[in-house]
């Protein structure tokens, strides 16, 4: 039997995909949940597993065409009928077996038809209590995870030296979205690495552990020698999709929707500095990296509390201004896709350290391309840290729906007047741009003040936090 798989809504009603390549060929065995194809929407980069298990017998659309959801995209040789079609076969992935049972003994009403990964769950079944925590906890990554996750087979650490044609092709593994990029780069098989990470997850450094220790398997790629443009024909023209698409269409609805007032800032953050080089050397904070970023971050969430309207939303169907009473605080990164904005969900609602943690994994995931759609909607207000690349501040544009935006500038030493005497002191600039509609000046100036405040004296979070 011949089943089609048609490209599936990968969430957030997106509608339509970039099919960016093919992991798998006509002719290929494959098993159900093995990565057959990446797209590419405009949210982000995604792997589709296969809801088959069989021969590949067509692939219908070739790399680089952009198609709607619900188009055939392969054709699989399954040999036999679904166990379940769900209405009409396509996009279904059984959901994993419970321990000791096979899918066949699971009741139609224990499964929900959405393909693994992604999607929510709308309804949760009653299943059994699984047997062993190590498998409680694979559970719980796998239904977290915003791509599909794999059951951890442990390998021993001398088979990470061996070919890999002696890993078994059974074996599956545990890995969050950049460290199977960071494996793919490496041209490391995860299946011949050992997990550390908590419930069998691999790590990064095993990753790095595992590539210096293996014969590398990808050749290097090729490095651009000259100015950057030697070997280059005079012009190029490059199709205006995905992300560079949406973010063109964003801000020119945004800018020409939402009236802008940009207004700035310059601040001594000395004492901020000062702060974080203590919090670096605290047992808390010693494992990762605290940035200013952070503090910001946290900075914008306590001064919201005190000026609400520059965290509310502008509803014009509606005719209505909504007062959000939480932060999704948006992080503007740059990557080589594009700009991309993800938001930290109930920022406000997070301690210093965990603002770090939060922002340190937003950015490396959106680096890697693997920010999954549901990050990337239902921002309050949003950063744009203009600041690394030594720029003092900028005017942001607002990202739609959102009400406020902060440009973060660099922070560089200067001489500043401090208790009646010229002296280095850390100084930096920000430039807030908020929505006239519904945040007057008076509300914009105030917030502005506050975070300023903040930066320039922590302490103040003792006091309004």
């Amino acid at each position: 039997m011949s089943q089609v798989f048609k490209l599936p809504d990968v969430g957030e009603g997106l509608t339509e995909a970039e099919i960016v390549s093919w992991k798998v060929k006509p002719g290929d065995t494959i098993k159900v949940n093995d990565v057959i194809v990446e797209i590419e929407t405009a949210k982000s980069l995604v792997e589709l597993p296969s809801p088959y298990a069989g021969v590949v017998e067509n692939l219908l659309v070739e790399e680089g065409a952009t198609v709607p959801v619900g188009t055939p995209i392969i054709s699989v040789g399954t040999g036999t009928a679904p166990a379940e079609t769900g209405g009409g076969g396509e996009d279904l992935v059984p959901e994993p077996a419970e321990h000791g049972e096979t899918p066949a003994e699971e009741s139609a009403e224990e499964r929900q038809a959405v393909l693994v990964g992604y999607g929510p769950r709308s309804t949760s079944a009653k299943r059994r209590a699984r047997k062993g925590g190590a498998e409680a906890a694979v559970s719980a990554v796998i239904a977290s995870e915003p791509r599909p996750a794999e059951v951890v087979q442990p390998v021993p650490a001398e088979a990470t030296q061996a070919a890999p044609a002696a890993v078994p092709e059974n074996v599956r593994v545990l890995a969050k979205p950049p460290v199977r990029k960071l494996a793919k780069d490496l041209g490391v098989d995860l299946r011949a690495v050992t997990p550390s990470g908590r419930g069998g997850t691999i790590t990064r450094d095993d990753v790095q552990a595992a590539a210096s220790s293996a014969v590398p398997v990808a050749p290097a790629r090729p490095t651009q020698t000259g100015d950057g443009w030697e070997g280059l024909p005079r012009e190029e023209r490059i199709p205006i999709r995905s992300v560079r698409k949406v973010t063109a269409e964003n801000v020119a609805r945004s800018a020409f929707t939402a009236p802008h007032v940009t207004e700035f800032i310059t601040v001594d953050v000395t004492r901020t500095m000062r702060l974080i080089e203590r919090l670096r050397e605290s047992r808390e904070f010693r494992d990762f990296k605290l940035s200013p970023l952070a503090v910001l971050a946290r900075a914008m969430c306590i001064a919201a509390r005190r000026t609400p309207d520059v965290n509310a939303r502008w509803d014009e169907q509606a005719g209505e201004i909504v007062m959000q009473r939480y932060v999704n605080l948006g992080i503007a990164a740059a990557t080589p896709r594009g700009l991309v904005v993800p938001n930290i969900k109930d920022a406000d609602r997070l301690s210093l350290r965990e603002l770090a943690v939060a922002i340190n994994e937003l950015a490396a995931t959106a680096r890697e391309g693997k920010t999954p759609p549901g990050d990337m909607m239902g921002g309050t207000m949003s950063i744009t840290n203009v600041g690394v690349f030594g720029v003092d501040t900028g005017t942001p544009i607002l990202p739609p729906g959102e009400s406020a935006i902060m440009a973060f500038g660099a922070i560089k030493q200067q001489p500043w007047v401090h208790k009646g005497s010229v002296r280095p002191r850390w100084v930096t600039t920000l430039g807030l741009s908020f929505d006239h509609r519904l945040v007057d000046g008076e509300q914009g100036s105030k917030f502005l003040a506050d975070v300023a405040a903040l930066l320039e004296d922590p302490a103040h979070a003792l006091v309004w936090g």
